[in-house]
């Protein structure tokens, strides 16, 4: 009886969670070009990962990732350029109908889909809202990105990637105007991701940005559904253009981190993370996301860099290859992406906390085709079945460094771009929480 009576304590304190709430892959492609400057070269400096714009098969590669490994959101980066033809104004229907094959195709496997500005703050070398684009630009971008996505709240608004070297206070003042028109805007309440400085550095948040970020609020002063955004990767300069890791982001960055969002009561996204395929990677990036997912009461989600349209000799490449309707997974995503998700252990998720609408993504992250697995050790990796091609017709239950340039698919490896709700997700422990009803009864 003694067993008994802890599952109901625990299921009174609040929801169980299994690891963090989300887990998945970037999608690179749309955003290829860019540069810390904020210049995006348009042209064939762009190779979206859609299968009929002639890039990778996206839609194919979010598939296997929900249906063979579980993953249950994808973060879609893109340029303010593509979207709007290289010039500030209304969006571009071509470019927006281009990059909505993407965002449809990720709905369509019931998963949390990202849309990622891919900017540095910046608008060809200028920063926004200091001297660059003004507020009101920046305001008009997400206020027709909004409209596009105004009742899906399986889409997520992640503000700008990696803001880097301005103003704090204005930077803040600037993305809280965004949010009040997101918030005017929408019919459906949707997560938004407030980046901070230093490429939104992980490393910075508890000593730097995050106050500032986290003083970000809903025009109803509340801060639900505002998370904080942090990327971190573990090579000497945090760039993730190195193939060795040397840093421990353990004790160094998340569990600090944690422990700050825990006393503030605040919650947070690493959107933005990845190593080489290294001995020492293997051990410091295992670590990290293990860590991750012991703290998923404050870290909602992790998503790894990358896939997508990234070239197979990339320091960070995740794409799967894929022969006939067989996906294999790189080594790294199967040991260091998908199996800490995969072993984690119960998390009390805290009251005050944000528990993710289920929606197709639960369901569909539960359902694993017929596999055909190999053991994975180094050098070697996990081989699946899946389905090859393009995505599925369900669809939602809801309609660093100093060269920090994403380059398209060529010999040269391109510069990886980073330094620094309500009811039960699907990684909520379902069963264990419906049967507490059925544990107080009993005693």
């Amino acid at each position: 009886m003694k067993f008994l009576s802890s599952l109901v304590f625990l299921g009174g304190v609040g929801t169980v969670l299994a690891g963090t709430q989300l887990f998945g892959m970037n999608l690179s492609g749309f955003e290829f070009g860019c540069a810390i400057t904020g210049y995006c070269p348009q042209g064939s400096n762009v190779i979206p990962p859609v299968k009929s714009l002639g890039g990778a098969d996206g839609a194919g590669q979010m598939q296997h990732f929900v249906k063979d490994d579980g993953m249950s959101i994808f973060r879609l980066p893109v340029s303010w350029q593509y979207l709007t033809g290289s010039t500030i104004g209304p969006l571009s229907t071509k470019a927006l109908a281009n990059y909505d094959l993407l965002m449809q195709a990720c709905l369509d496997t019931g998963a949390y889909c990202m849309i990622d500005i891919h900017n540095f703050a910046r608008w060809n070398g200028e920063i926004i809202g200091q001297g660059g684009p003004t507020n009101a630009q920046f305001v008009d971008l997400w206020t027709q990105l909004t409209t596009a996505y105004a009742d899906n709240p399986f889409v997520i608004f992640e503000l700008m990637n990696e803001p880097h070297d301005l103003d704090l206070t204005l930077w803040a003042a600037t993305c809280q105007l965004v949010v009040n028109a997101i918030r005017t805007t929408e019919t459906a309440s949707h997560i938004i991701m407030l980046p901070g400085l230093n490429y939104t550095s992980a490393g910075t948040l508890v000593e730097g940005w995050g106050a500032a970020m986290a003083g970000i609020t809903n025009p109803d002063k509340s801060t639900t559904n505002l998370l904080l955004d942090v990327h971190k990767y573990l090579d000497i300069d945090n760039s993730g253009d190195h193939t060795t890791c040397v840093t421990d982001n353990v004790a160094d960055t998340f569990d600090p981190v944690a422990d700050w969002l825990r006393t503030n009561k605040r919650q947070a996204m690493l959107t933005e993370t990845g190593a080489g395929a290294s001995t020492s990677c293997f051990t410091d990036f295992c670590a990290q996301n293990e860590a991750i997912n012991a703290n998923a009461d404050v870290y909602l989600a992790y998503i790894a860099w990358a896939a997508g349209s990234v070239n197979s000799t990339y320091i960070l490449d995740l794409a799967p290859s894929v022969k006939g309707k067989v996906y294999t997974d790189m080594q790294m995503t199967t040991e260091c992406v998908i199996e800490p998700w995969k072993n984690s252990t119960a998390v009390a998720a805290p009251a005050w906390g944000l528990v993710l609408p289920a929606g197709t993504a639960s369901t569909s992250s539960s359902t694993t085709s017929t596999t055909a697995k190999t053991t994975a050790t180094k050098g070697a990796t996990t081989t699946k079945g899946g389905s090859a091609g393009s995505a599925s017709t369900s669809t939602s239950s809801f309609v660093s460094g100093a060269t920090r340039t994403i380059v398209p698919a060529t010999p040269i490896n391109p510069k990886n771009s980073a330094s620094g709700l309500e009811v039960a997700g699907m990684q909520v422990m379902c069963v264990l929480m419906a049967g507490f009803a059925v544990l107080t009864f009993m005693l």
